[in-house]
């Protein structure tokens, strides 16, 4: 009998049985079964072959209790495997990791535990290393030397001397593993590209481009093929596209912007009609398929913006010249061409290549001082365009859209890249109504490929895509923010993103503002790209793209080439070519924010670190089992170690976002006010370590 219940186990792994539908196909009665189970179980748990969820508990997933997944590395020292294979993480211990780390696919042996929640395991294979490269500060003794790595990284690598490569210590370099015997502590490595000293922005800002495997330069046979390209546009290719360089046209960008890749058009027809063009970049003239500029923009995919320097996707011959959008002279565009009413609804469209000619470049600020007074250059365009961007904005309000107004912190830096202040940048009109045209062009243009007539299928394209919130997240938040005499409706879509909407008017100007907007975005998705369509929920869009910045991502250069090529009339491109380009986009995109975040993070390190013993107010804005995060009025985050929590013993209750006392019951909850004093401020790891201070 245990062979039988053993053999429909090992048959159907994939299906959950209660004892009453075991007991039917066996003929068995139910206690028997009951006590057979018992048995069977037992034995498969020694032999680690189960996971716990049959019956709501266990489910044979396969017979050797293996599983292929990928590792995330805790800050405790363990690891975390994700793995399609199993419906939760598998936890294994540093000593169990075996030498396994941060985003490695590897193999693991589930240990099956009845008696507990959480699967555990052991790393028996490292099928494929994320990364073998890696950044950190150079320590040396006599003989040898070890590079200490940035990051989450669970070891420093070893380095002989003569693999030094000239680095020195206290310098950042990138060093490479050559090997990692398995009985060593260390792997054994060697150094391919000294940075510079530690401490200086230009070596901080390089450590930090190249800890995310960002380029730092561009190949010169790549430049040299940029300087090949004309700036003279010829007669011909003129003669062949929609000439509008007699329309009143102008580009609304930052004030340091040197790349303008988008520029708007205006005028009036007959009958209260506006014609509306949205003129963008035509970089896909320029930039062919499989040539080296082409393959080095893909390998980009986008541009990558620090606090003090863009990292461009184009070569500078082309990003800020050739295709650049500048003032006073004739470019290529591809346009999206509305004909708009005074309620700025769309009567009529046109997509294709224009050439243009811009009049006149503002910035963000003197087209704002022109919507503030109504006076300026050209202000009869500008109020006009304002105006219907009002209109956009509100219909796409109703219709579902969110609106998160996030604070972007900016600093003024000195010429050595030292921070002198913190100020923040809202978005005020002006770059409202650039950003409303912005997305009514990138609607337009994905509708026009992606809706269909006659139950044809849709040809391939590629999507700016954003998922429904997930359920679980959305209920936690609105657990959370009760606490705070706040509610959102969770029926329907449209009912989440109105009252998320409202909820964000609410809180403006409180102290809990940044903790209710950071904890929304975490329980929304991930916005990502894909030619699998399945609308934009956080702007309420059934079809979305990115059409509009060819010059800094790529995925947008990928719009322009099929929209040509299905406006001449062209067959679908194949989709999973395009899916794995857009994959591709996605990580490149997950890893410049990622980079720019970082590099953030150092300039508020930098800018605290002569601030030690100094005590400032500021609000819990994360909450962990191994301490409080607080974020300061001037955005600078910091953490409160759980050792300098010395007056009690806390406990980290996650569904509550706070921390609990055992034995006072004193509670630390995300969004709190409190003092703390700068303890600390380390610029390798980005860190600043603060103390709580008591009211006085």
């Amino acid at each position: 009998m245990k062979n039988a219940i053993l053999t429909i186990f090992y048959d159907n792994p994939q299906k959950s049985y209660n004892y009453k539908q075991l007991a039917g196909e066996l003929g068995v009665k139910d206690p028997e079964i009951r006590r057979l189970v018992s048995v069977v179980l037992d034995e498969l748990a020694e032999d680690n072959t189960v996971e716990q969820v049959f019956r709501g508990k266990y489910k044979v997933k396969s017979r050797g209790g293996q599983v292929c997944g990928h590792v995330e590395l805790q800050p405790q020292g363990f690891g975390l495997i994700i793995s399609d294979e199993i419906d939760q993480p598998v936890l294994v211990s540093q000593r169990n990791l075996n030498h396994a780390m941060e985003g490695d696919k590897v193999r693991v042996m589930v240990y099956a535990r009845r008696k507990k929640h959480q699967l555990e395991g052991e790393v028996v294979e490292i099928i494929e290393r994320a990364k073998t490269t890696f950044v950190g500060t150079i320590e040396r003794s006599r003989n040898f030397a070890f590079l200490i790595p940035v990051g989450k990284v669970g070891f420093d690598l070893f380095i002989p001397n003569e693999k030094l490569n000239g680095a020195v210590g206290g310098q950042k370099a990138v060093a490479r593993i050559t090997e990692w015997p398995a009985r060593a502590k260390n792997p054994f490595g060697e150094v391919i590209e000294v940075l510079g000293n530690a401490g200086e922005n230009e070596t901080e800002m390089h450590a930090i481009l190249a800890e995310y495997d960002l380029p730092l330069r561009f190949p010169e046979n790549v430049l040299k093929a940029a300087e090949r390209i004309p700036m003279e546009i010829p007669q011909d290719e003129i003669d062949k596209r929609r000439d509008m360089r007699d329309v009143t046209t102008f580009t609304i960008d930052p004030a340091d912007a040197k790349d303008f890749d988008d520029a708007l058009s205006i005028r009036q027809l007959k009958d209260g009609v506006w014609e509306v063009g949205v003129h963008i970049a035509d970089v896909s003239h320029y930039v062919k398929p499989n040539t080296i500029i082409d393959e080095e923009a893909y390998s980009r995919a986008t541009s990558v913006y620090l606090v003090d320097r863009v990292v461009p996707m184009l070569p500078e011959k082309l990003s800020n010249g050739v295709c650049s959008l500048r003032p006073e002279e004739d470019k290529l565009c591809f346009s999206a061409v509305f004909k708009l009413n005074e309620e700025g609804e769309v009567l009529k469209e046109w997509f294709g290549r224009t050439v243009i000619h811009s009049n006149r470049r503002f910035t963000y600020e003197e087209a704002q001082e022109i919507i503030e007074t109504g006076e300026g250059e050209l202000k009869e365009e500008v109020l006009r365009l304002n105006s219907l961007a009002v209109k956009l904005r509100n219909k796409r309000f109703k219709e579902g859209s969110l609106a998160f107004d996030r604070i972007e912190v900016k600093f003024e830096i000195d010429e050595d890249g030292k921070p002198l202040s913190v100020f923040f940048k809202e978005s005020k009109d002006s770059n409202k109504l650039i950003e409303e045209f912005m997305l009514l062009a990138n609607k337009r243009v994905a509708e026009s490929i992606g809706k269909t007539k006659g139950g044809k299928q849709a040809k391939t394209f590629v999507y700016r895509i954003h998922d429904k919130p997930d359920p679980e997240k959305l209920e936690n938040f609105n657990h959370f923010i009760k606490k705070f005499g706040y509610d959102i409706q969770t029926t329907s879509a449209k009912t989440i993103s109105n009252s998320m909407n409202s909820l964000m008017e609410q809180v403006k100007g409180r102290s809990e503002q940044n903790v209710v907007e950071t904890l929304a975005i975490r329980s929304m998705a991930k916005a990502e790209y894909s030619t699998r369509n399945i609308g934009h929920y956080g702007l309420g869009f059934e079809y979305y793209s990115h059409f509009t910045s060819p010059i800094r991502r790529y995925p947008d250069v990928m719009v322009h080439r099929l929209l040509e090529r299905y406006l001449d009339g062209g067959r679908s491109a194949n989709a999973q070519k395009f899916e794995d380009y857009c994959k591709h986009s996605s990580e490149m995109e997950s890893r410049a924010a990622n980079a720019e975040r970082s590099s953030i993070k150092y300039k508020q390190v930098e800018f605290m670190k002569d601030k030690i013993g100094e005590v400032f107010p500021g609000v819990i804005s994360g909450v962990t089992d191994w301490g409080l995060y607080v974020e300061l009025e001037n955005k600078c985050e910091g953490m409160v170690p759980m050792r300098e929590l010395d007056d009690d013993f806390y406990v980290f209750d996650e569904k509550n976002y706070c921390l609990v006392g055992n034995h006072s019951k004193r509670t630390y909850q995300l969004g709190e006010s409190v003092r703390v004093e700068i303890m600390r401020a380390d610029l390798t790891k980005k860190q600043l370590d603060f103390k709580l201070v008591a009211d006085s």
